[in-house]
């Protein structure tokens, strides 16, 4: 019985921390730089541009959640590779996984009008070789004239330092930079589909 209720206390602590950290990454984020990134993708809506939408692991969940909300919700014409199973494996398997997103970004013929956001807590590190294929299709955009936006958990990546506009998670605990920088891309594309500067039609609750 001691050893369950010292388990109990043990969660208790870390479920307690957690959230206080999460609370401290809300104090501390740059909410203005999201309030510009808002009217940016307003910007891209506003010329017909594209919004297309990467990431890998966890990221690349968040990347198809945020094409349907930005999709539904405010009426930006969004995609993701990672919705094409098929293609993405065919890529990965002919051409290499450094260049599956450029190749199928190529394909989609990205143009200046159009928008890449990028979501990843590293945002690439071609040194350590970490999401490379990040770096070429941020690469690929930049030639093409595209803006390159991200919401990343760390400031020292490829995103961060290449990017036109790109929101920093606060590193508030250096053991749990990719579960808050992944749990923050949801709090983060969901304050940007709320915003009256983006949402053009209401959610159900």
């Amino acid at each position: 019985m001691s050893s369950g209720n010292g388990n109990e206390v043990i969660g208790f602590m870390h479920s307690s921390r957690f959230f206080e950290k999460a609370q401290q990454t809300c104090a501390e984020i740059d909410v203005e730089l999201i309030e510009r990134l808002a009217e940016e993708l307003a910007g891209v809506r506003d010329r017909s541009g594209r919004l297309f939408i990467l990431g890998v692991g966890g990221s690349a969940g968040n990347a198809s959640h945020a094409v349907n909300d930005f999709r539904k919700l405010c009426g930006i014409e969004a995609y993701s590779p990672l919705e094409n199973v098929s293609e993405l494996t065919a890529r990965t398997n002919d051409e290499g996984w450094e260049t599956v997103f450029a190749g199928w970004l190529e394909v989609s013929r990205i143009r200046a009008e159009d928008a890449l956001l990028i979501y990843s807590v590293g945002g690439g590190d071609a040194e350590r070789n970490v999401s490379v294929n990040l770096i070429r299709a941020i690469e690929l955009a930049k030639s093409k004239g595209a803006k390159v936006f991200g919401i990343v958990g760390r400031g020292t990546g490829y995103t961060a330092k290449q990017g036109d506009l790109v929101v920093v998670v606060p590193q508030v605990e250096a053991d749990w930079v990719t579960p808050l920088s992944e749990a923050f891309q949801g709090v983060v594309w969901h304050c940007l589909v709320s915003n009256p500067k983006l949402q053009r039609r209401a959610t159900k609750w």
